[in-house]
């Protein structure tokens, strides 16, 4: 990345975080004003901010649903817009030949949405109640009822943290390799993947078709991975295994720069050691943002919500899942936009269904 371009990511993410910044002030005195006048009344509630979340305000509001937008406030840690906000080129996302910020992505999906009408909350969700109908969707400052709720919260990528590990973030290290792993600055070098299950195992072999080696690193002296996704990667040639070790700093070359390697120390031994490496992912897991849900629906064993196959259904009818909060196989900015047109198409049916059309609020 040119130091053009990380310049404008900066003035596009504090021109975010100032924007944000001032909405929420004008949410939380028009939220007062609200609250006094009572509940905000929707057919449709989007929680979330990510592609998921705005492709499904754009669809919702040109059906004339009139939804309302719940984008948080620093929600996980991350600024509006979710992980592609902490990211840098974008170049996978079709219509983007030159590729495009992560950032702006998001900029332009937020704009789209408020083009067609999205009544758009810089608020977090705090609570919600899907036992009754309309459904509650809380903030600490605003209260929505409505007849459908989309959750697209998605999932925040595990990070680990050591010296050099901020740093570098964007610099050499990543938690996605189908993101980045096909980047420049990867290409024919060495690359290390930091974890012991199948997305290390998948994550390790899919990027032996760019790097020159791949070393993956795991604490532990077993995998935990499945037999087969062992298999697939003890038996690739260009895959080494750093066992017993965990990394405890990333470093430039002497010019500074991006990552040129890690100290990597073994937990038995106590010794550590110098790996040069143009690369770092983090395959560790992803934690879903469904907390705030409080059991209402049902989730499966890593925290995700279940979805109906072949759409975004839940276990609560009426409300409706998209994007990573309930994908933990693709995990990719376009698969999530495609389940956000799938929810808000849901929605609409589900509302057409019941017949809550008819009382459409204005």
């Amino acid at each position: 990345m040119t130091l053009c371009s990380k310049l404008l990511a900066l003035l596009r993410k504090s021109r975010t975080l100032t924007t944000a910044a001032a909405a929420t002030a004008s949410a939380t005195a028009n939220g007062m004003e609200e609250a006094a006048a009572g509940p905000l009344r929707t057919r449709v509630c989007i929680i979330g901010s990510g592609p998921a979340a705005h492709t499904a305000a754009v669809y919702a509001a040109r059906a004339e649903l009139k939804p309302v937008l719940f984008e948080g406030w620093l929600a996980n840690d991350i600024a509006a817009g979710g992980q592609l906000t902490t990211t840098t080129d974008v170049e996978n996302f079709p219509g983007f030949p030159e590729g495009i910020l992560g950032a702006e992505l998001m900029d332009r999906c937020r704009a789209q949405s408020a083009r067609f009408g999205t009544k758009i909350l810089t608020e977090t969700v705090t609570s919600v109640d899907f036992s009754a109908r309309p459904f509650r969707v809380a903030s600490d400052d605003t209260v929505v009822h409505a007849d459908a709720v989309v959750v697209a919260t998605g999932a925040v990528a595990r990070r680990l943290h050591f010296a050099g590990s901020d740093a570098f973030w964007n610099r050499g290290i990543s938690a996605c390799a189908v993101c980045d792993g096909a980047a420049p600055i990867f290409r024919n070098k060495p690359i290390a993947v930091v974890g012991g299950g199948d997305s290390a195992m998948e994550e390790a072999n899919f990027l032996t078709k760019y790097g020159s080696r791949v070393y993956i690193i795991h604490r532990r002296n077993a995998f935990r991975a499945s037999k087969i996704m062992q298999a697939r990667a003890l038996s690739n040639p260009k895959i080494q295994v750093v066992w017993d070790s965990e990394v405890v700093e990333a470093y430039s070359g002497a010019e500074g720069g991006p990552l040129a390697g890690v100290k990597v120390k073994n937990v038995v031994s106590g010794q550590v050691s110098d790996l040069q490496v143009a690369g770092l992912f983090f395959a560790i897991g992803h934690e879903p943002a469904t907390k705030f849900l409080g059991g209402q629906l049902e989730l499966d064993s890593d925290g995700y919500v279940v979805t109906k196959p072949g759409s975004t259904h839940t276990s609560v009818k009426g409300v409706f899942a998209a994007g990573d909060v309930q994908d933990k196989k693709y995990r990719q900015a376009i698969t999530a936009a495609g389940s956000g047109c799938m929810a808000a198409l849901d929605a609409e049916h589900y509302l057409q269904e019941v017949g809550a059309q008819e009382g459409k609020t204005d």
